[in-house]
């Protein structure tokens, strides 16, 4: 089966369009929480917004499945997939701030070959086709060209569980200290794609879900950059460094992924 990946990138923008829109329509109102553990949080929102996006995308490719945070449907092991984070910064969105996003990917035999990302409050919309340029509301993003971590500015996310924290807070003090500034902003998604528009200089995951970047990390290499993900232990989950192609073996990060 071949799929018109130009179509298939069309169909992806309309449903994180789509999504976007109810995620703006309900920034001010209640939000009903579905799972509140003590460092997450899922909204009916997100399994909304899900819903919509599969509807939309089964519309145009009724015969792709869907591998989203809320849920699978159909084969995973079918030659295409989708891969959804239908609300990428969840949390983010809960308490108020403003820096969340939607997650669309295409895979080909688990490849991602399309991405899209939509931030309903920036309206920003980056997308990308394998082989082509990253694009950021139509127009190409490369990634920065710092080749110096002391100049560069670094995103990280971590678990809170005891041995991820062991590992990765040596990790979070070094960096600090070396490059002019270190982040954690909570959405993935945006800071792939900020790597790929050259606002970010690294992202640093050290436990990640497969939808939170399947998108992104396409963004990033398109743009330039270097992505870098290791299976780990349980379904999906990665440990992952994204930067401008200049960074990764300056920041030393290796031994934080194992």
């Amino acid at each position: 089966m071949n799929l018109n990946l130009k179509s298939a990138l069309a169909s992806a923008v309309r449903a994180a369009r789509a999504a976007g829109a109810v995620m703006h329509a309900n920034w001010y109102q209640p939000k009903h929480i579905n799972v509140d553990d003590p460092h997450d949080i899922k909204l009916e929102l997100d399994v909304r917004c899900q819903q919509l996006i599969e509807k939309s995308l089964r519309q145009a490719f009724p015969q792709v499945p869907v591998l989203g945070e809320e849920g699978i449907t159909g084969d995973m092991a079918a030659e295409y997939r989708w891969v959804v984070d239908p609300i990428d910064g969840t949390v983010n969105y809960a308490f108020g701030i403003p820096h969340a996003a939607v997650s669309i990917a295409l895979q080909h035999q688990e490849k991602s070959v399309v991405g899209v990302i939509y931030d309903p409050f920036t309206k920003e919309l980056w997308t990308v086709i394998r082989g082509g340029p990253t694009l950021l509301n139509g127009r190409p993003v490369r990634v920065s060209d710092r080749t110096k971590v002391k100049d560069s500015i670094i995103a990280m996310g971590f678990s809170k569980s005891q041995s991820s924290l062991e590992k990765s807070l040596p990790h979070v003090i070094r960096l600090t200290r070396k490059a002019k500034k270190v982040r954690i902003f909570g959405s993935a998604a945006l800071e792939l794609a900020y790597v790929a528009t050259g606002r970010l200089d690294a992202y640093i995951e050290r436990r990640i879900s497969l939808w939170d970047f399947a998108a992104g990390g396409l963004m990033v290499e398109a743009a330039g950059g270097e992505f870098y993900s290791l299976p780990v232990k349980g379904l999906y989950r990665y440990a992952m460094v994204a930067d401008n192609g200049k960074l990764r073996k300056k920041l030393q990060v290796d031994s934080l992924l194992l």
